[in-house]
């Protein structure tokens, strides 16, 4: 940190290029290692004044991620994982998928020239599994969830000696996650009261909170942070669930639905550093039904934004913290809007 605060400063960052790279000297590339990028990072912080007006909050601002290449935030952890796999000399990359982490891995591996093998459940929309195909990587679909396809992908990753980039099973996705919050920072000049997020696996949820220790780090924020709140299908919903139990780590959830797909994630491998997170933010993980999701499409549709079922959780959970009083209406919320929606189309229909 100490090297990095000797050039990365904040008149340094006014100079550059509008994406995630911008963040170098906090990335895990050495100078000698080329990263690759399609674009990602520099996404818009839009202040919704309809839903915010709706919900009575002021100041409700949401981070637009459905801007990134392929559509959703996972391009951001995808970037940086694939540039340090290349760098370390790994030439194929593999890794389960509820769709957009899918997408986003064959896309920065055809980038890289890597070998990528997606493994994604049965019923994920087709879209997802075109996407990745177009690109090069060889799919396999595997009845259950994803974690059904983590299971199946094991003992193939092993044999094959492919590079497993599976939710924290590796550092580098997260590293990309948080310049998410990097960018909140850079674009409010400081860090709002509350986040509100679509829990899946977690990355992004520990990817911001290491962005904002690293922002006091560099002496660019203080003590204070936003409170965080994981937003979860009530179809599977293990954070919420330890969380309200008072729990410290979560059990798999045994039969996980949900039509918000990127969520049904029975059990995340930083279980205990997310049910951490939120409650030394102040926090709180809850679930929203599954008739709201529907709902919450449509209230960030009111912003003329075409949402995930994933983005709608996030919006229904924040309705839910509205009439829980839990944030207020003069604060700062920032709402992640993770992915658009037209890969879920034929879902929809």
């Amino acid at each position: 940190m100490d090297a990095a605060a000797r050039t990365l400063t904040r008149p340094a960052l006014a100079g550059r290029a509008p994406n995630l790279w911008r963040y170098r000297e906090l990335l895990p590339l050495e100078p000698d290692e080329s990263p690759l990028t399609l674009g990602e990072g520099g996404t818009p912080l839009l202040h919704a004044r309809r839903l915010g007006g709706a919900l009575r909050l002021e100041r409700l601002l949401i981070k637009d991620e459905s801007l990134n290449p392929t559509g959703s935030f996972k391009a951001r952890g995808m970037a940086v994982a694939v540039a340090k796999a290349r760098a370390l000399g790994i030439r194929a990359v593999a890794l389960p998928t509820a769709g957009n982490a899918g997408g986003a891995a064959a896309a920065y591996a055809a980038l890289a020239g890597l070998e990528a093998h997606v493994y994604m459940p049965a019923g994920t929309p087709p879209a997802f599994e075109a996407e990745a195909r177009s690109v090069g990587a060889s799919v396999t679909r595997v009845p259950g969830s994803i974690a059904d396809a983590a299971r199946a992908l094991g003992p193939c990753a092993l044999g094959n000696r492919w590079y497993d980039l599976s939710t924290f099973r590796e550092p580098y996705r997260v590293e990309g996650k948080k310049t998410m919050g990097f960018e909140i920072f850079e674009a409010l000049g400081g860090l709002p009261e509350a986040i509100v997020y679509p829990a899946g696996g977690g990355t992004g949820v520990v990817g911001l909170w290491k962005a904002f220790d690293e922002l006091e780090a560099l002496g660019w924020v203080g003590s204070s942070r936003p409170r965080m709140y994981a937003v979860q299908a009530a179809g599977c919903a293990p954070f919420a669930r330890a969380f309200e139990a008072g729990g410290r780590s979560t059990q798999p959830w045994p039969d996980p639905r949900t039509r918000a797909l990127g969520l049904r994630v029975p059990h995340s491998r930083a279980d205990f550093l997310i049910l951490n997170i939120l409650r030394a933010s102040g926090g709180a993980a809850l679930a929203v039904e599954e008739e709201g999701i529907e709902a919450g499409v449509r209230m960030l549709g009111t912003e003329g934004l075409f949402a995930s079922p994933e983005s709608g959780v996030a919006a229904a959970g924040l309705a839910q913290l509205v009439t829980r009083g839990l944030v207020g209406t003069d604060e700062t919320i920032v709402l992640f809007h993770t992915a658009g929606g037209a890969k879920y189309v034929e879902q929809a229909a």
